[in-house]
This record gives structure tokens, sequence and C-alpha cells, in this order.
């Protein structure tokens, strides 16, 4: 497809702000290929004959920066809906001891771009216009088809947080909920959106809104437990999709996935949880053939250079890379791996019968982290979407067993993993210990409704052990009896 040819890698360009943002907001609709590149603030609007790139101007002054970093868009019709927020102009501020910027002139903004008559309209925009915060940004937006508005989530920023609605004609915001989001799905005749702080605790309900009736019910997740018997930490969300009329809720650790509407409550699925940011963060889960296709990924957001004692106990966590980042694909009760990449996967979509990934090499950074150009090396995969239907790729996950440690002393959990073995003929566990200790693992799938995982104990000895997972189906998490501040894991799936 001549779309295609189009497509190139990019390099660090001018636009100030934390670390490096990526391609997001993928979407091909009406015979145009949507993205944003941020932090550049460019969005692409990609034709068999064409190329349109916009750079922000109905929102502000250039040099702009940002432009949406959690792939919000929507179709109707004839017109491709983006939002997210953008500097207009970008202030940086210099390096003399500290790199920032200031977000006096940041925005939060949604547009509609007419692929019938290549138009663009500035739909609406907000600012609050402090040096330091910024009122949330656009996160994802959500086509209410009942009602022909557009549903909007906003749960990064300091003001103006919550679920709005818009009207897609006159641009006028309703505020229709106000515990921030970050993003939603329709399910059935609701809408099920997750609510939480994600750079806090994470998702902690789940709030629902009837577009028939306007009515909302609000259902709390549990944090005691998942079907493995242990507990969770921190489950920031990347996003919720719906499929089997119910709603999916990919976050750092697991799954959470119900409906609590029918009575089935949303039941935590542990997987890939290492007690590090390893996490689906900063990329969209993509519907595909019945089930849905998602990103974990290895380095989303990280600190560079630490500050604070509590930046230098939280820097390991976010920068020890467990593995590589996974596509994988849904389809209970299997959970499947069908693609492993570097850094980070920041959007999915379909496109005839290609899957478009858009990649980065660098993570988004923190607060005095700055710089004026953006640092990632991004890039669009286009994959066969036969993938999610031959055998899965070759994958080794590293890493200390301090952090599941951490976990028990801190939270009183400490079970880890959750590693799909679907399609993998060769697959062991290597615990090297520092001492004797007692190793569990935890079988278990993706069965809607939830059931109980089985298990099995293994002695471990001081030193190397090899423990065999080809027995095993399904997803397995592991927990140690005793703490092992000085020990490590490998996992080898072949």
């Amino acid at each position: 497809m001549d779309v295609l040819r189009k497509l190139h890698r990019f390099p660090p360009r001018y636009g100030p702000e934390w670390g490096s943002g990526g391609i997001f907001g993928l979407r091909y609709h009406n015979e145009v290929l949507y993205f944003t590149l941020a932090f550049e603030a460019r969005a692409h609007f990609i034709r068999e004959n064409s190329k349109r790139i916009y750079e922000f101007g109905l929102v502000g002054e250039k040099p702009a920066s940002g432009g949406d970093t959690y792939n919000a868009v929507e179709t109707v019709d004839e017109f491709i809906y983006f939002g997210g927020w953008v500097h207009a102009p970008a202030v940086y501020e210099g390096k003399d001891g500290k790199s920032t910027i200031s977000f006096v002139n940041k925005y939060s903004h949604v547009h509609a771009y007419d692929t019938e008559n290549d138009e663009i309209k500035l739909l609406w925009k907000e600012s609050i216009h402090h040096p330091t915060d910024w009122a949330g940004e656009i996160s994802d937006i959500i086509y209410d088809p009942y009602n022909d508005r557009l549903l909007l989530a906003r749960e990064d920023g300091h003001a103006n947080l919550g679920i709005y609605a818009l009207d897609r004609r006159k641009g006028k915001a309703e505020l229709l909920n106000p515990s921030p989001s970050l993003k939603g799905t329709i399910v059935h005749d609701n809408v099920f959106f997750g609510v939480g702080k994600n750079f806090d605790f994470g998702i902690s309900e789940i709030h629902t809104l009837d577009l028939i009736t306007g009515k909302w019910e609000r259902f709390p997740l549990k944090t005691s437990s998942s079907v493995d018997g242990g507990g969770f930490v921190r489950p920031t969300m990347g996003d919720i999709e719906s499929a089997y009329n119910r709603a999916f809720a990919f976050v750092r650790g697991g799954i959470f996935a119900g409906n609590p509407l029918n009575g089935e409550e949303m039941t935590f699925f542990r997987l890939f949880d290492f007690y590090t940011f390893y996490a689906p963060m900063r990329v969209n889960a993509l519907p595909l053939g019945g089930g849905l296709l998602m990103a974990y990924n290895a380095h989303h957001d990280a600190i560079y250079q630490p500050r604070s004692p509590e930046e230098q106990a939280f820097a390991p966590i976010t920068n020890t890379i467990a593995g590589p980042s996974l596509l994988i694909y849904v389809t209970p009760p299997m959970v499947k791996i069908v693609g492993a990449f570097g850094a980070r996967i920041t959007s999915l979509e379909k496109m005839g019968g290609h899957i478009l990934v858009g990649a980065n090499t660098t993570p988004n950074t923190g607060a005095l982290e700055a710089t004026p150009f953006d640092t990632g090396n991004r890039d669009i995969l286009v994959l066969d979407e036969a993938i999610i239907q031959k055998e899965p790729p070759a994958v080794s996950f590293s890493f200390p067993l301090a952090f599941p440690s951490m976990a028990s002393q801190m939270y009183k959990t400490g079970t880890f993993g959750g590693i799909p073995l679907e399609g993998y003929r060769d697959a062991r566990a290597i615990i090297y210990a520092s001492a004797d200790n007692e190793l569990t693992v935890y079988e278990y799938d993706l069965s809607l409704p939830a059931q109980d995982a089985h298990e099995e104990r293994f002695d471990i000895k001081e030193g190397k052990n090899i423990i065999d997972l080809s027995s095993f189906s399904g997803m397995v998490s592991f927990r140690m009896k005793r703490e092992d501040f000085k020990g490590k894991m490998r996992i080898e799936l072949k």
C-alpha cells in the first residue's frame, strides 16, 4: 500500500518535554492514516497520494510540543477526533542545576479532522495557565452513539479532572463525573471507566454510565487477592477495552476482567508482575479477530536522575528491565504472547491485513528531567495480522528476587510472575537462591467466570535451581516461602 511507503523513522527532534513521547493515536479511517508524533506535536494525515502535517497552530503559537501520550482518538462518520495536550508555545527553562519547562501554555485539546474535505477544526481547548500545574489531559475519547456526543476521560493533571461530555458540533464540554479517569470502553449499553490515580495507587474503582438512562454506578475493585490467591500492588492502568460482554482493564501486574453489572465482579489475573514498572502503560488495546491485542512495556516511564530519597528508592523499580516489551493476544481462557520488542510500544492499529505498531527506544521521564528535544527514536512496524495464529517468539525474563521480597515485607504479598505458556514447548525457571527455600507455582488461566489456581511446591536449594515448567499450562505465577533479597530468577520460554 502506498500509505505504508510514506512511513519512516523519527529520530530526536525539537520538542521540549520530559524524555520521550512516541507515536500515538494510530487510526486508519476512510482511507486516511492518522497519528500524532510526540513530543514534536506533529499530527500526520497520510493518504495514498498525499501527506499532511498539522502542528497545532489552532491551539497557540509555535514552537509547540506534546500532542498526545495516551492514544486519545475516535472516529465517527467522516471525522477523526483526536485529543491530548500541547504546549503552544513551549517554554523550556534551561539546565542550571535542573531542566524543566513551564506549563503556563499547556492546553488540553480535542480536534476534528474531516476526511472528506481535508479540513481540521479545533473543537475544544482548555488551560489553567499555571507554571507547574496543568488541566487534565484528554487521555481517551469514546463516542456515545445514543446521545451523539463524545465522552472524554481526564486523569493526568491537577485541575478539571473527571469524565466529560463534549458536543461534537458546538464544542461545549459538560462535566459528568468528577472522579479522575484515564480510559473508558462501551460494554453493552454502558460505558465502563477506570477510576483512580495512575501515578499514585493506580486504578481503584470502575464507574459505569448507562447511556440510555444516564445512571451512574460505582464498583470498588477488590485489593485483597487475585486468582492465584496473592495480593497485588499499584495496578496502574494502561487501557480498558470490551469483549465477551465484559470489560478488560490492563494494569501493571495483570488484568482485571468481568462485568459487575451482571453480577460478575472484576477479577484480577496476575500477568507479568515483577514488582517493577513493567506495565501496559501509554499504549492502547486493539480489538482484533474477536479478541484483544495489547502490549506490556518494559520501559515506559522512568526516573532518569533521582534527587530526593523517595526518587532514589523508586528509581530502581522504574529502570530495572525485567523482560522485553510484549504483544499479547487475549482470547479467554487463553493469553498468548505474539511478539517481543524493545523499550516500549506506544500505539496499535489494524490496517487491511496488517497490524501497525508504534514503538520507541526511550521512556517518559520526570519533572526536573526535561530536555529541549524528544530523546527517543520512534518508528512504526508493519506486521502481518497472522502473527496471532503463529507460534510465539522466544522470550526471556530476568529479575532480582529482592523486589517480590520487598513487596512481601511492605504489602504482605510477594506472589509474582504471571507468565503465559500458550504455544511454548519448552519453558523453565532458573532460580539462583542465596539460601534454601520453597517455591510455590500457581497454575491458572483467564477463564470467565474466574476459577482459582492450582498450586505445586518445589524445594529450592542454595545456588542454582532449574524448575521445568513444560508440564504446566495457561499461566504460572510464583511465590517464595521466605524472602530472598540476594537471589535472582530467570524464566526462559522457547
